[in-house]
């Protein structure tokens, strides 16, 4: 492996497990065993890592929320969807936790996220649109499949944030992968009211796989609201 991606994946591990703000420069050398002139060869400053990783994020997102054109969509599709971008969401979690911020100090960050955005949501749409043509749900408005994604996409990038407020007392690092893909019950959660009767029953199954493990309280609130 080349300096320049071990350089940044131990910067991805780093900010994964510490939290970006908690490392340098300095701690990313240091782990690596290289000089921090070495990693500056490679590197102006943190806030370059930072943008290659997200170029490698976005990357993966892009892939995982490729729509198949030859056929139609299918639960195991959606299933596969929730499942990788959650992964991904894992994967990069640094920066979801620290999302604004990050935004705030890098300008071209913040110009290629805004893209990034627009695109998750166009895809979902599409998705949302293959799953109506495959009679899986009833989304036929296209306003109506605007908002149903983006209640989606704000769950998806939220949903860390929400344990991370819900758990204050917990470490950063305390986060499981588990946990994380709990959000895919709320997600589900959001699809029920279109969901058509023959494929109800099997998605309220799979909903079930997510359940989430919270506080009492917000538990309660959640089935209230559902039910």
């Amino acid at each position: 492996m080349k300096t320049r991606d071990k350089i940044l994946l131990s910067s991805l591990e780093l900010f994964n497990e510490r939290g970006e703000r908690n490392v340098t420069t300095n701690h990313i050398a240091a782990h690596l065993a290289i000089s921090p002139g070495n990693l500056y060869y490679h590197f102006r400053n943190k806030s370059d890592i930072i943008y290659e990783i997200f170029l490698e994020y976005e990357k993966l997102v892009d892939y995982y929320l490729t729509i198949p054109q030859d056929r139609a969509l299918t639960l195991d599709d959606l299933t596969f969807y929730l499942e990788s971008v959650f992964d991904g969401l894992w994967s990069y979690r640094f920066f979801h936790r620290d999302l604004e911020y990050l935004l705030d100090t890098d300008p071209r960050l913040r110009k290629d996220y805004r893209e990034f955005t627009n695109r998750c949501l166009a895809a979902i749409q599409e998705i949302f649109w293959k799953l109506t043509e495959a009679g899986i749900i009833e989304l036929t408005s296209e306003d109506l499949r605007s908002a149903v994604s983006l209640n989606v996409w704000l769950v998806v990038t939220n949903w860390m944030a929400f344990l991370k407020t819900a758990h204050a007392g917990d470490e950063p690092a305390s986060l499981t992968l588990t946990e994380l893909k709990q959000g895919i019950y709320q997600v589900l959660t959001i699809q029920l009211p279109y969901l058509t009767p023959e494929y109800r029953e099997q998605v309220v199954a799979l909903r079930e796989r997510y359940r989430p493990s919270l506080p009492q309280s917000c538990e309660l609130v959640g089935r209230e609201k559902v039910g």
